[in-house]
């Protein structure tokens, strides 16, 4: 699939259907958005995919989000998200890129270490804490925060 991933524009509309498919709370998307960097993946004129880089310490950047629109999935466009934006820290000069997902999200999980990260820790309830609405994926209650990281 021949897609264009480029920087969201200041003039570009956020593309927020798409960022709340991996992240249901809207004002943690609008607060990391606002903080960050959005990227945008289109297809046909049609926004299929994004991801969101966000400066957190000196040298490492986070992954903060990565979505890909629903009748997609499977077909390696989070993949070439990942990817990108790994190349896109590297080229910024970030030493480290980090992500971090739900022990539910099973297929993220593997997508992750699949480019290359590796598990650096738990945040354990995380989404309790932080998430007034239950999350559930896969059967399994979203409960903890893993957190992976890449040297670039």
């Amino acid at each position: 699939m021949e897609m264009n991933i480029r920087k969201l524009n200041e003039e570009d509309s956020i593309p927020m259907d798409v960022l709340l498919l991996a992240d249901p709370s809207r004002e943690n998307v609008e607060d990391y958005v606002n903080r960050g960097t959005c990227f945008v993946a289109t297809y046909n004129q049609q926004t299929v995919g994004v991801y969101v880089l966000l400066a957190t310490r000196p040298g490492t950047v986070e992954l903060a989000n990565v979505a890909v629109i629903e009748s997609l999935h499977g077909k390696g466009i989070g993949k070439q998200l990942v990817l990108d934006a790994i190349r896109v820290a590297k080229s910024a000069g970030y030493k480290t890129i980090e992500v971090g997902t739900g022990n539910s999200s099973v297929g993220q999980l593997a997508l992750y270490q699949k480019c290359g990260f590796r598990i650096i820790g738990v945040d354990k309830d995380f989404f309790i804490k932080h998430y007034c609405e239950e999350i559930f994926e896969n059967g399994i209650q979203c409960r903890d925060m893993v957190r992976l990281s890449q040297e670039l």
